[in-house]
């Protein structure tokens, strides 16, 4: 188990999803900004090389996060914790990954200590998705806590002005997260797991893929680009995940992940058997 997870996690770290890099390469061969196709031209080989080399693809490796759905049958609940973190401390050397966990009193570099959420579900598997998030993108993490009156319009305010606040700085060309409804926490929580989705699958309820069509259209009417400095493309996607609210609150998180948007996902059934996948 603990050698699937490290397999995953080396997975994660050198190779782009397909889904990502067509759409890169899609965000190349519109662009008509020179400087723009120029930063996703090198963007793009550095994909290749990643892949090629089987290296990090950025030198950031990011804060990795799991999320965890264990069937509550699994025979491996007792062992999928202490796995996840011996597997991320074999990753960290032999990879390797940059260490990225500091203590926040002493500032001590202790590694990379991994964070995972926890989802109790029926059946014998457990599935791990893993999420490696750069410091750059995860700076540009926000909460707002809109009124229910603003709604789904307050939504679009926060996100764009957001992205407008933070210009160059998560690495764009981006995909969004976006958490609408239950707490704070879980709103984050949410926008996080959006990015888990390929990209340019749609939201299945209708109304939510529309918004989510309507926002990416207007993030990238802003002109910020790659990098930052200019381009028909500023975000790859924007994905929304919604849950039920409070009557007095209309929460929103919105999460960024840069253009090295790094996931793998695994599966591990009750009878030892692996499947590994982006």
């Amino acid at each position: 188990m603990e050698g699937a997870i490290f397999e995953a996690i080396k997975l994660a770290v050198t190779k782009i999803p397909d889904d990502v890099v067509e759409s890169l390469q899609e965000a190349y061969k519109k662009e008509d900004n020179p400087v723009a196709k120029f930063n996703l031209e090198n963007i793009l080989k550095a994909v290749e090389i990643g892949k090629r080399e089987q290296i990090p693809v950025c030198q950031d490796t990011g804060t990795v996060t799991f999320f965890v759905e264990a069937g509550i049958e699994s025979p491996y609940l007792r062992e999928i914790k202490e796995a996840i973190a011996s597997a991320l401390e074999k990753a960290t050397k032999e990879i390797p990954l940059r260490p990225n966990s500091l203590d926040v009193v002493t500032n001590k570099n202790v590694g990379n200590l991994p964070i995972i959420h926890w989802e109790l579900v029926n059946g014998d598997k457990i599935r791990v998705a893993i999420l490696p998030k750069g410091g750059g993108s995860e700076n540009c993490s926000a909460l707002a806590m809109l009124t229910p009156a603003e709604g789904f319009e307050g939504v679009k305010r926060a996100v764009i002005n957001r992205v407008k606040e933070c210009g160059g700085k998560p690495c764009p060309p981006v995909i969004i997260g976006i958490g609408i409804g239950g707490s704070s926490n879980t709103a984050l929580k949410l926008a996080k797991k959006a990015l888990l989705r390929p990209v340019g699958e749609r939201h299945k309820d209708k109304r939510v893929a529309k918004f989510e069509e309507e926002l990416l259209e207007e993030i990238n009417s802003l002109g910020i680009g790659p990098m930052g400095i200019g381009g028909r493309t500023t975000a790859l996607d924007v994905k929304v995940e919604i849950a039920y609210r409070h009557p007095a609150s209309f929460p929103a998180g919105i999460v960024f992940q840069c253009w090295a948007h790094r996931r793998a996902f695994l599966e591990i059934s009750s009878n030892g058997d692996v499947r590994i996948w982006q």
